[in-house]
């Protein structure tokens, strides 16, 4: 497989805050790629390519077998990013994630094969792990999700290493918290959380302070995902790499927000009981593979500030279209309403 080969992608979560930062750049690379999301966060994310003569979007549900099986068709490659987001938009209908982020997912795969696709790369998450006492957290460690959302991630790492098979090359990345400005804008991460409360509210709450998050650029994030196209099939067949950069206490992510935002910002500090810590280590991917990070959490912060600044993020306190959880609750609230 040669360097320069063009893939027809199918993106699934392509409107979302990582798939609206990546269709664009796979495009540019002059792929094709089908966008597949059930937009519960609206299509402006992808305004910026609609009309382009390579790209399409799918709007339709990851349980849709018959949409899914359309979609598939002439598709060479997969980046499966969609999901129910974070915790606790999973433990608001647990049917509901697991239905998306796990039963789903077979089928997804088996489809795939079928239509002959020949590169899926799967984002799976660094929560895998749960909490280590190891100082860094390799991918050899054995994998303790300690929720519901994290178990079905590394149940899907399983099936996807038993459906892998010659001409059909698998990879699994285990991203960290992945931080800065996306066309659809998640505000409910740690960097971006603290971003918004120090530039709107000039005051960041610090829930404990002392554990540590791995967090990655969203630039950095995307990047990766257009080089997996085009590594040898032969590198990365059946692989699973952790993928993050800067792993940081929350007190220390604060105390860059304040350093880029401005000294008159306060932080206070509250206990929780949300002990989660761990150290990923993202050597074994540099090693193998040579991918290094190049963007840091205060890139993150200031393209935010930035963002702020120009306009392009009203009401960021209140619109639920920014926080996972306020949307989950009003899409339940539709479907109960509808039944």
């Amino acid at each position: 497989m040669n360097e320069a080969e063009k893939y027809t992608v199918l993106v699934t979560g392509g409107a979302g805050y990582v798939g609206a930062v990546l269709v664009p750049k796979l495009l540019a690379e002059g792929h094709t790629v089908k966008a597949y999301d059930a937009c519960y966060f609206g299509t402006e994310p992808l305004a910026a390519v609609r009309n382009h003569p390579n790209f399409s979007l799918v709007r339709a549900d990851l349980r849709d077998k018959l949409a899914l099986d359309k979609a598939l068709a002439g598709c060479t490659a997969v980046i499966h990013l969609a999901c129910v987001s974070n915790d606790p938009s999973f433990e608001l209908d647990p049917l509901l994630g697991k239905s998306i982020n796990y039963d789903a997912f077979l089928p997804l795969v088996k489809l795939s094969k079928k239509h002959g696709v020949k590169r899926f790369v799967y984002a799976s998450s660094s929560s895998v792990y749960g909490i280590k006492d190891e100082e860094n957290v390799t991918e050899e460690l054995e994998l303790k999700p300690l929720t519901d959302y994290s178990k079905y991630k590394a149940m899907c790492e399983e099936v996807l290493q038993k459906e892998s098979e010659p001409g059909f090359t698998t990879l699994t990345l285990r991203p960290a918290t992945v931080c800065g400005y996306s066309p659809r804008l998640r505000l409910d991460l740690s960097v971006n959380i603290l971003t918004n409360l120090a530039f709107h509210k000039r005051e960041i709450t610090v829930f404990g302070g002392v554990q540590r998050r791995p967090n990655l650029h969203i630039q950095d994030m995307t990047d990766l995902y257009v080089q997996t196209l085009r590594w040898p099939a032969a590198k990365i067949d059946r692989k699973i790499y952790n993928a993050g950069w800067q792993n940081l206490s929350i007190n220390a992510i604060a105390e860059l927000v304040k350093a880029e935002v401005g000294s008159d910002v306060k932080i206070v500090t509250s206990p929780t009981n949300d002990l989660r810590s761990y150290h990923v280590s993202s050597e074994k991917i540099r090693r193998e593979l040579g991918w290094t990070p190049r963007y840091t959490v205060p890139d993150a912060v200031r393209e935010l500030v930035a963002a702020f600044q120009a306009g392009k993020v009203p009401n960021s306190l209140t619109d639920p279209r920014y926080f996972n959880i306020k949307t989950m609750n009003a899409y339940l609230a539709s479907q109960k309403q509808v039944g």
